[in-house]
């Protein structure tokens, strides 16, 4: 009888230290190792992954050279020049002032650009002028 009880205990054991591992208690605490806190992206980081991503501005634009639409740099160096508003632009409420010729493959991409929020365009916009450097 004793062992009956003893292998019980042990079948038990075993069983709720499994159950335990496979299905761990959040407490709302995480723990994070140093530079993993910076998941929440600066502005310009979250602008260069929504130009090479989701807004799909890198197929038109590279950094420092024009390919179909102008250059990062000069798109950065025209508008901080001029004082214009990316940001507007975006949105399709200002005219062209970089690369006019070019506005007609431009407008292609308003559809995307209109249904992002202000705080992503903003974060192009960002993007757009870190490479004034």
């Amino acid at each position: 009888m004793k062992k009956v009880l003893f292998l019980s205990a042990v079948l038990a054991l075993a069983s709720c230290k499994k159950e335990a591992t496979e299905h761990p208690v959040e407490n709302g605490t995480e723990n994070y190792t140093e530079g993993h806190s910076a998941e929440a992206k600066t502005p310009e980081a979250l602008g260069k992954q929504i130009f090479e991503g989701q807004g799909n501005c890198a197929s038109c634009h590279q950094a420092d050279q024009k390919v179909i639409g102008p250059s990062i740099k000069e798109i950065a160096k025209i508008y901080k020049d001029k004082k214009g508003d990316i940001v507007t632009f975006l949105k399709g409420n200002a005219d062209p002032i970089v690369d006019p010729d070019q506005f007609a493959v431009m407008k292609t991409n308003f559809p995307i650009t209109k249904a992002m929020s202000d705080e992503e365009l903003k974060a192009i916009e960002s993007y757009i002028y870190s490479h004034l450097n």
